[in-house]
């Protein structure tokens, strides 16, 4: 090699000249410096006519599938199953040892977590071992005991509220029917159902709280964000013989595996029937609308 004259180098973007490409239907001509296009005909005949299938978006622009139908029967019972697998025996997870305990411990629950609950309620029973006992007090000398559960105040209201009803409407016994929880103070359906499956093992409807309101979106079982609503949509799938379990399992899978912000898709055993939009990980198509 002559001095002074150095070799080209390839191109920093990978091609070597010459060897960039156009469209497969443009081909370099014999003459240099002209080119021509290809009849149709000349077009290897390995090359199907026909063009790729567009690859599917991770999440339908139109929510579900055309021909799924989130709550048919078979797909209902296939979610009860894989719940029955993962949580057969769940139970309430508010300490108590009888109906009073367990309406009081259900009221402080309100915007708050069962395990603060749990620190709380020990004590408190143990200062106010009766429904009389909390009947006599003010709702400000309460305060102080359930300050911790997050608005004590209202709170405080309902439990000696409730005390007080239970003890002049009710002979200190509370009631075991939905008609009755629902005249007592800070006591709505969901803390009517709680007492009444947990307690009293009557299926009036079902629990719906925070994480059984975003996992029946997730799972595409209801649409709507008002409880009340959630809970008829759940009521008209679920079996009625299931109401109470169901609750429980649900609940007890948003504390462990569906968490709001960060849900374990990929541990979980509903993951390839979930098309929740806000999946972390996913194996099948992913819903539009599909969350909480």
């Amino acid at each position: 090699m002559p001095r002074g004259v150095m070799p080209r180098r390839p191109a920093k973007t990978g091609r070597h000249e010459g060897a960039r490409l156009k469209s497969s239907a443009i081909a370099v001509s014999a003459e240099p410096g002209k080119r021509r296009k290809l009849p149709p005909k000349s077009l290897p005949s390995s090359v199907s006519a026909k063009a790729p299938k567009k690859a599917v978006s991770t999440v339908a622009k139109g929510g579900a599938l055309k021909g799924h139908n989130p709550t048919s029967p078979e797909r209902v019972a296939e979610i009860l199953k894989r719940l029955d697998q993962l949580y057969p025996d769940v139970t309430c997870a508010l300490t108590h040892k009888d109906p009073w305990e367990l309406l009081v411990a259900t009221i402080l629950s309100a915007q708050s977590t069962d395990v603060r609950v749990n620190m709380v309620t020990p004590e408190l029973f143990k200062k106010y071992p009766t429904v009389q006992d909390v009947a006599k007090l003010e709702p400000q000398q309460l305060e102080a005991d359930i300050r911790s559960t997050g608005f004590f105040r209202n709170k405080s209201k309902s439990v000696v509220g409730a005390a007080r009803r239970v003890v002049n409407e009710y002979g200190g016994k509370v009631p075991d029917t939905m008609e009755y929880l629902l005249t007592l103070p800070g006591v709505a359906r969901k803390t009517a159902n709680v007492v009444l499956g947990s307690w009293f093992k009557k299926a009036e409807g079902l629990v719906v709280d925070t994480h059984v309101h975003r996992i029946s979106r997730r799972l595409e079982l209801t649409k709507n964000d008002d409880p009340k609503k959630i809970e008829q949509d759940l009521i008209s799938v679920v079996p009625r013989a299931k109401w109470i379990l169901f609750s429980h399992q649900v609940i007890w899978h948003g504390r462990k595996l569906c968490i709001a912000r960060s849900p374990k898709c990929a541990d979980c055993l509903l993951e390839n029937i979930c098309h929740a939009e806000d999946k972390t990980w996913s194996t099948v198509e992913k819903h539009k609308g599909a969350r909480a």
